[in-house]
């Protein structure tokens, strides 16, 4: 049994008594939810997903979507959720077709693999914006539903960009596979042209990284209040400096520390040698433990710090400048406290071989949800009571209704 109905609509708490519309209030955001309580739920997902060949992969992202939604309070009421999980099956269809299509195209007419890349560009920016619609909309707080007001136009402005590149790509990739009698220089050419577009791309990536959430920021809404992204750019550029500073710096930092061991373990084998008790394994075991080092460097240690850095920073940056007319949020998530949960949940995780995982997401759902709090300036109750069913049109919400998708906001 799940402590809680799954999709149950969030009730309004009805206590007039209670002084929730004092003006310039902070409402807390907490989590409820227990490792052991989502485990029931993320093993059943799991078997049920693996026994129908990922077709009930909707359904259980909707039972978890619940579930975490409905144990988190902000101001001492939970958020509730509405969504129809048959129309997120629909939705998952969606882009299973196009996945399909996309790996049938690429490996039997690999000429043609352009086509379904356009076709993506074409569609995603429209797609994501019907995600963010049909996820918006479905999530409710004391009663009121959310929304997501962005056009589409600034849609496919601010996600076409980040395409650009992989178009690039494709076009070219196919001719160098195709001519075998491509000559060097136009081989070296090609080379030249896509290091030069990866180059340019990752200069760019802190500017479309802002354009997009910008975007995304920009078209929360909530009773009468929507909010917006007041950041530059140049902070997303800022940010990513001290990601590649923290990089260089835990890269080396950890090869400056595997050097040190190997040359230790080295120079024990060649003192061992020469008291005459063979060494001839030493240098084995050194490129042994070198092989080790490199892959925990950079499949451990490296994600280990830049991940809850990252994350950290960017929550951070993200909703301490996202803000409404009445409506300020703040983030204080500490890169410690994520840095510290991430840690035992790696380290638990290895231990009990994965079975820690739903553990690990509440954990980590808990330090991010609730380094955040709202900040309200003026009467919560009476704006909520005046909050209308907002009318945008029949088209509009069909679309987010019918595509059912959630791309993560």
């Amino acid at each position: 049994m799940e402590p809680q109905g799954e999709f149950a609509p969030t009730q309004t708490l009805p206590d007039e008594g209670d002084p929730k519309g004092l003006s310039n209030r902070t409402l807390d955001v907490r989590f409820t939810g227990s490792g052991s309580e989502y485990f029931r739920i993320w093993i059943v997902n799991l078997l049920l997903t693996l026994v129908t060949l990922t077709l009930y992969w909707p359904f259980a992202r909707a039972r978890r979507m619940a579930y975490f939604q409905n144990n988190t309070l902000v101001g001492g009421d939970p958020l509730g959720f509405h969504a129809d999980p048959w129309k997120m099956f629909r939705g998952y269809l969606v882009m299973l077709v196009l996945g399909v299509g996309y790996w049938a195209i690429s490996n039997f007419v690999p000429s043609l693999s352009w086509v379904p890349f356009l076709v993506l560009m074409a569609l995603w920016p429209a797609l994501w914006r019907a995600s963010l619609q049909f996820r918006l909309r479905n999530t409710s707080w004391r009663g009121v539903r959310f929304a997501f007001e962005g056009d589409l136009k600034s849609a496919y402005m601010a996600m076409l960009p980040f395409f650009v590149p992989g178009l690039v790509f494709v076009l070219m990739l196919p001719a160098v596979e195709t001519d075998e009698e491509l000559v060097s220089e136009l081989a070296q050419g090609a080379a030249a042209m896509m290091g030069v577009v990866t180059l340019a791309f990752l200069v760019l990536l802190p500017w479309l990284w802002a354009r997009v959430k910008r975007y995304q920021h920009g078209g929360y809404a909530f009773a009468q209040e929507r909010t917006s992204l007041k950041v530059g750019a140049g902070r997303f550029y800022l940010l990513f400096l001290k990601l590649v500073g923290l990089t260089l710096l835990v890269v080396f930092g950890s090869l400056a520390v595997l050097v040190a061991v190997l040359s230790v373990t080295v120079g024990v084998g060649a003192v061992y040698s020469a008291m005459g008790g063979g060494g001839a394994g030493a240098g084995t075991a050194a490129i042994f433990l070198m092989i080790i080092g490199f892959v925990a460097v950079f499949y451990l240690v490296v994600p280990l710090v830049l991940g809850p850095f990252a994350a950290s920073r960017m929550q951070n940056l993200l909703w301490d400048n996202t803000r409404s007319e009445q409506v300020t949020f703040q983030s204080q998530l500490r890169f410690r406290s994520l840095f510290r949960v991430t840690l035992v949940n790696l380290l638990l995780l290895v231990l009990t071989l994965g079975l820690f995982w739903p553990f690990a997401k509440v954990r980590t759902a808990r330090v991010k949800l609730e380094a955040m709090a709202v900040e309200v300036d003026g009467d919560v109750d009476q704006w909520v009571a005046k909050a209308q069913q907002r009318n945008k049109g029949v088209l509009g919400d069909a679309a987010g209704d019918f595509f059912g998708m959630d791309m993560g906001l």
